[in-house]
């Protein structure tokens, strides 16, 4: 089949929202199974994911097969009308892998073995690895592909490996001379005559180990790249098998939220379900707001509805101190999840454990059993998701706003040796991010290169490496008539992390009006710069521009008198990261000057609103009751409740409204 004939995530919702969640039977006896079953239809579950780390269970021994478990959880499934996301065991090898097979273990920059005893212990590169995990999971497609209850595929877990061992050395050699065909051409690209580092073997070349002093950023820069090529290539290798075993089922690989380790981009190309573990603090005051922006950026990989393959029911086990949830806070992050897109929410894991490194890692049956709190509130939401799934599912959500992110500019700005360690691009992207969901403007994300003409505001937070086609792009986008914002240090240095002369490229230095970039001033932890119209915090530069481009001017300091913000007709640049009220008071101008409107005005603070299809959720991330104006008649799919030109929202509030 060609990717357009794909099976998509309406595959496996068939008109529902997925509600369930990883299953880990081999942990308790038979007699629990059945227990297990009973509950879940009491919750109303109609998906789990099964095997996950089972590899030692279904291979104890190298070449045995012991598929009888699942086969009897498979049946039990279907009989109880609960569908099976099947997963390849191949996070977790077997101890019997690496002891038999060491090279199939990954080494880190030191040299040093991670060995078994936990998970992801396995060398990308290597091909015992690949043979092994092609095997297992050839054996489970020929065994289940045909079996009823089977409606996804889930291929390993948390791709997060990386590998500087002698295999993955050779493996890294192979794709540098792929991509760059001499020498000459590496040699280049990574700038070697800088503390002599030029190669004349390609047998020289290694990872990015652990030298005396600093590395050479294009080297880690392509390390990175080629990681996050080799752990595709596992993912596809295993794709491909189950696909051809099943065709009609969608295949999916679970994304860590934001994770630095994986090309997302590429990475979402090339699934049928795009899904995503999201795990916020429900301590965090914005827990919210990261959760919102996770759930942005997958709903714009999958270009449409996506799945929350994770989250936690309620305390995670992983943090220096692990809060539950409070009362209500597990639905609202749910229902928040399908306003943004989800059409499957779903847990780690079902039951609660009581061994292993996870135990006090919450599920949705806790350690309290089904009379616990945790327990009651996944029953009410499941009976809800039930409730408004056939009115939600396959749902898009329009957004006149795009957030630019690419992990090859986050990964070329973080390299060591940069002008401030304070600077951190998850944090920049989560504050521009910030001042648009707290102004209660829906946004997509948008890799640089994607189309950008459907949208009336495109806002660059960071993108330190670019591209002369992303440039380009940008260019193209703003004479077309787009509104464009950008933040500092965008445009520095070009895909090779070769710092562009002047320091910004010329095209964005035109597009934005300045003349000169003289000095980056980067700011303390704590320090701040004053301009005529807010407090900046983290950075600030020394530009030289014309006149007419200027904003906002600093006051005070070595940058007295000099430009802090630009504006050239529908081009912005921001050289300072300015204070949360600032940035918002900012963008949601340039927003409104664009024509990019919020949901609704004047709602009150923390009520957050988004519009899936024809349906308008309204979501109270706040402690206390609030009542503001909504004109016309709504209808509340959640409890059947009608309001007209006034709502009330309790605690944690949420309801799903028809007009």
């Amino acid at each position: 089949m060609t990717a357009v004939d794909r099976p998509g995530l309406a595959d496996a919702t068939r008109g529902r929202i997925l509600f369930g969640g990883d299953y880990n039977p081999e942990q308790w006896p038979e007699e629990t199974w059945h227990e297990d079953v009973r509950l879940m239809r009491d919750a109303g579950v109609n998906s789990v994911t099964l095997g996950v780390f089972s590899w030692s269970r279904l291979e104890p021994e190298p070449g045995a097969r012991e598929f009888g478990w699942l086969d009897t959880l498979m049946d039990l499934m279907h009989a109880n009308g609960i569908g099976v996301v099947l997963a390849t065991p191949t996070s977790a090898p077997p101890p019997w892998l690496g002891r038999l097979h060491p090279d199939t273990l990954p080494r880190d920059e030191n040299g040093d073995v991670e060995w078994w005893g936990g998970r992801q212990h396995f060398s990308h590169s290597s091909a015992t690895y690949r043979r092994h995990a092609a095997a297992i999971t050839e054996d489970l497609a020929a065994r289940y592909g045909g079996h009823p209850a089977l409606t996804m595929w889930h291929i390993n877990n948390e791709y997060c490996t990386a590998d500087h061992g002698d295999e993955a050395a050779a493996a890294f050699r192979r794709w540098l001379r792929e991509k760059y065909g001499t020498l000459d051409a590496l040699n280049t690209a990574w700038g070697t005559d800088f503390w002599s580092q030029g190669y004349d073997s390609w047998d020289t070349v290694l990872p990015a180990r652990r030298p005396h002093y600093l590395k050479n950023p294009g080297q880690v820069l392509d390390f990175r790249r080629f990681t996050s090529d080799m752990l595709l290539e596992c993912y596809l290798a295993e794709r491909d098998i189950v696909a051809r075993h099943t065709p009609h089922i969608p295949v999916t690989t679970n994304f860590m939220p934001l994770f630095f380790g994986q090309d997302a981009w590429r990475w979402a190309e090339e699934e049928d379900v795009v899904s995503v573990d999201l795990y916020p603090d429900p301590r965090d005051p914005l827990g919210a707001q990261h959760g919102a922006l996770v759930q942005d950026l997958t709903r714009s990989q999958a270009r449409g509805p996506w799945m929350l393959m994770e989250q936690a029911a309620g305390p995670v086990n992983w943090r220096g101190v692990n809060h539950p949830k409070p009362r209500g806070l597990n639905r609202l992050w749910s229902l928040q999840a399908v306003a943004r897109g989800a059409d499957a929410v779903c847990y780690f894991q079902w039951r609660q454990s009581r061994q292993g490194a996870e135990k006090f890692h919450s599920g949705m049956v806790s350690h309290a059993g089904e009379r616990g709190r945790t327990f009651q509130e996944v029953k009410q939401l499941g009976a809800e998701l039930a409730r408004i799934g056939p009115e939600v599912t396959d749902g898009h959500i329009q957004a006149d706003v795009a957030i630019l992110h690419d992990w090859h500019a986050w990964w070329a700005g973080a390299q060591d040796g940069r002008p401030s360690t304070h600077v951190d691009h998850p944090a920049v992207l989560h504050a521009w991010h910030r001042a648009l969901w707290e102004s209660r403007i829906t946004t997509d994300f948008a890799h640089p290169g994607h189309d950008l003409t459907g949208y009336r505001l495109v806002v660059v937070p960071q993108l330190y490496a670019m591209r002369d086609a992303a440039i380009d792009n940008l260019l193209a986008y703003v004479r077309g008539g787009g509104t464009l914002v950008a933040g500092f240090l965008t445009g520095v240095a070009d895909e090779d992390d070769r710092v562009r002369p002047g320091g910004m490229d010329a095209r964005l230095r035109e597009l934005f009006g300045i003349r000169t970039l003289h000095e980056w001033w980067p700011l303390e932890a704590g320090e701040h710069v004053e301009t005529d119209g807010f407090r900046g915090t983290l950075w600030s530069e020394e530009l030289e521009t014309a006149p007419d481009a200027v904003e906002a001017v600093y006051k005070g300091g070595e940058l007295d008198g000099l430009p802090a913000v630009l504006r050239n007709d529908r081009a912005w640049y921001v050289s300072t990261l300015p204070e949360p009220a600032a940035l918002r008071a900012l963008l949601a101008r340039v927003a409104a000057d664009a024509g990019a409107r919020p949901v609704l005005e004047g709602l009150p603070p923390h009520v957050e609103a988004v519009r899936r299809g024809e349906l308008l959720f309204l979501l109270h991330h706040g402690r206390e009751p609030v009542t503001f104006d909504l004109p016309g008649a709504h209808h509340d799919l959640l409890t059947g409740t009608r309001f007209t030109d006034e709502i009330t929202l309790g605690r944690y509030g949420v309801v799903v409204l028809r007009s």
